[in-house]
């Protein structure tokens, strides 16, 4: 009984300090307001609708219609060999996923500069388990545009913050 009231009393202590997991609502899509995703590649458009669904909201179909539009200028994941065995075949890869994006606000007003964002992933090949190796890529590159996505989320709120001062 005291063990459960303490998890209580913990979890209680936790939430009003303002701690959030990364991915609940507020810490991911709370406070962007209507977002247009123009010119993405069609895995970033997903990780972005799943992160605003969560959050009650959604893509919007044009720019007139959002409160602040994502404009892609350049998009691409690049895959290649760290390392080789012996045999030549690749024993550790690295992902890179860049892109490169402008913010506007409504009436296509520009909000700031281009920005870069670069997240780069590596990971051990193991030639003996060749499927499980595919299926761990995939998700890395999963994780890589979920990250992508909290970055422009984090950079709209700190550009709205920063208009409302």
């Amino acid at each position: 009984m005291r063990v459960k009231n303490l998890v209580i009393v913990l979890v209680l202590l936790l939430t009003a300090c303002g701690y959030h997991l990364r991915g609940s609502v507020q810490g991911e899509a709370g406070g962007v307001g209507k977002l247009y995703l123009d010119n993405a590649s069609n895995e970033l458009i997903d990780q972005m609708n799943k992160s605003l669904k969560a959050g009650g909201s959604a893509l919007v179909g044009s720019p007139s219609q959002a409160d602040t539009t994502i404009q892609i200028i350049d998009e691409y994941l690049q895959r290649r060999a760290l390392s080789t065995s012996a045999r030549g075949k690749a024993n550790e890869f690295e992902l890179v996923y860049r892109v490169k994006f402008e913010l506007f606000g409504s009436g296509r007003k520009s909000l700031g500069s281009q920005e870069p964002i670069e997240i780069r992933r590596t990971y051990f090949n193991d030639q003996l388990d060749i499927i499980a190796k595919d299926t761990e890529e995939i998700l890395i590159r999963t994780e890589m545009y979920q990250q992508a996505v909290r970055t422009f989320l984090d950079r709209i709120r700190l550009m709205r913050r920063d208009l409302a001062k």
